[in-house]
């Protein structure tokens, strides 16, 4: 089976993530530019409230195997010193149904094949 894995993450935080993915042989990743808030309900500094603070949300597909070990591969690289901070982000997992290649039309599985 196929997961996606969807982090959101601080953007000074980016770079690093993408780099330790590279290093651990997860290339394929598609990043965004987004903004929310979560429960910190944004940030007050003075007089100012900011609704929705800017984040990177970095997408894989991976096999259902590797799962754990890119997780905790972003949450070790995202995370601020210590045992991390409001605002650090978070992963959201899901299982994917199928996957296509444009260039080629080809309908990927979604469930690795075992060899008999």
């Amino acid at each position: 089976m196929m997961i996606m894995i969807r982090s959101i993450i601080r953007p000074e935080k980016a770079d690093a993530v993408l780099a330790a993915l590279m290093d651990a042989g997860y290339p394929a990743v598609t990043k965004y530019a987004v903004a929310g808030r979560g429960k910190q309900r944004g940030i007050k500094i003075g007089e100012v409230t900011y609704d929705e603070l800017p984040k990177v949300m970095l997408m894989s597909v991976v096999n259902e195997a590797d799962k754990d070990f890119v997780i905790q591969t972003v949450m070790d690289t995202a995370r601020s010193k210590g045992k991390g901070a409001f605002g650090d982000g978070k992963i959201f997992v899901s299982q994917v149904e199928e996957s296509y290649t444009i260039s080629s039309g080809v309908k990927e599985p979604a469930v690795e094949e075992v060899a008999a």
